[in-house]
């Protein structure tokens, strides 16, 4: 197995071009890849959000220089960086000096999503994602008609495995009401933020409801997924639609009514609604069940025809055994590494070494063999071990 260059180093000493035919003065913090016939650099602000770091991109053919589109929650600007290309058009990002649970990041600049991304939106684009260590259990998306009796069945999960699932917490552009909590009940945002936002790619799905925008956002999710429990979201059809167009790998649940009547029945033994709302909810439940049976969204319909039995069912779809209900997944842990360090790149493995001043030098592999997943969420698997302390 032999040792290859982590990566391509251009402090850019002539300076660059900004895309707009203005030179710019060269940074010592920037890093620049190779791909190609394209250099990708990485370092100072985007563009377009101040907080994250910036990308440009250099054509060697045309000698142009762009500021692509960037998708996907980024890093923050630091001290510095070591960038390693790999395989699948993602360039690994490490961070030097940074918190533990921001160091690792991946630069996707031809994955699968980026491709479908460039060629919707007709222009160029790169997308981000955060690296971290293990896997998680898939989120779960829950739909059915009103009354159908998912709320219960999520609640019964909720009340039996508190440890294991979480709700992530939606964002809308309405004022918050009396006692609403923000980041609690809802991210309260502004609608041109939120829009701007939806259009970067980091909504699973969205609705404008009374000129209110309500959404899920993929970080939301994702932020469940790291504390370690299961994301559950409860979604109408349209939305599940959205969540499965996305690049989020989900488990699809439909709970059905065991027939209209029955539907019928239970909206009625609810007495909250008139004669006009069940009616309407009735119509509405008979076409998303259509559409629910009919769109292949759906990886499992469960009949709720009896409660009890219909709870063993999706116990048993999402895998939880009742003799050992367990997760099996820890909240996600940061990754540490050294102030000062090299990288060299080995196959799937990256050597991160220490340098300075010091006796006792520490060396990490990180094993991205096993790593799924990707922008604009997370990128998990990551294996990590500390291998030698000289």
């Amino acid at each position: 197995m032999g040792e290859a260059p982590a990566f391509f180093v251009d402090h850019l000493g002539n300076g660059h071009t900004n895309g707009f035919g203005v030179k710019s003065e060269p940074k010592k913090r920037d890093t620049s890849v190779q791909i190609g016939d394209r250099s990708y650099v990485i370092g100072g602000i985007h563009e377009g959000n101040p907080l994250f770091l910036g990308v440009q991109i250099h054509d060697k053919i045309t000698n142009k220089w762009s500021s692509p589109t960037v998708l996907g929650t980024g890093p923050k600007p630091c001290k510095g960086y070591s960038a390693i290309v790999l395989k699948n058009g993602r360039v690994l990002v490490i961070k030097k000096d940074s918190a533990s649970d921001d160091s690792i990041w991946f630069l996707e600049v031809d994955s699968l999503f980026v491709r479908e991304q460039r060629k919707l939106l007709g222009k160029e684009v790169v997308a981000w994602s955060k690296g971290v260590r293990g896997n998680a259990e898939k989120p779960i998306v829950i739909s059915g008609p009103s009354g159908v009796g998912k709320g219960t069945l999520i609640a019964m999960l909720m009340k039996e495995f508190p440890s294991m699932f979480g709700f992530s917490v939606s964002h809308t552009t309405r004022a918050p009401r009396c006692m609403e909590k923000n980041s609690v009940h809802y991210h309260f945002t502004d609608k041109t933020v939120m829009e701007k936002e939806i259009k970067d790619g980091k909504f699973l799905e969205f609705a404008s409801v009374h000129g209110n925008l309500y959404g899920t956002s993929i970080e939301s999710v994702e932020v469940v997924t790291d504390s370690g429990k299961r994301c559950i979201l409860d979604i109408d059809v349209q939305g599940a639609r959205s969540v499965k167009a996305s690049s989020l790998d989900a488990i699809f649940i439909f709970i059905c009514p065991p027939s209209m009547k029955e539907l019928e029945d239970r909206l009625r033994a609810r007495g909250t609604e008139t004669e006009e709302q069940i009616q309407k909810r009735l119509r509405n439940a008979e076409a998303e069940i259509k559409a629910g049976k009919s769109s292949g969204i759906f990886g499992h319909i469960l009949y709720n025809d009896n409660l009890e039995e219909c709870y063993k069912n999706l116990k048993n779809v999402l895998g939880i055994d009742d003799d050992a209900p367990v997760n099996g997944v820890e909240a996600v842990e940061g990754i540490n590494l050294p102030k000062e360090h090299t990288v060299t790149k080995m196959e799937d493995e990256i050597l991160i070494e220490e340098t300075g001043e010091g006796t006792k030098k520490k060396t990490i592999v990180l094993d991205l063999s096993s790593i799924n997943g990707g922008a604009p969420g997370r990128t998990r698997g990551i294996d990590l071990d500390m291998v030698k302390s000289s």
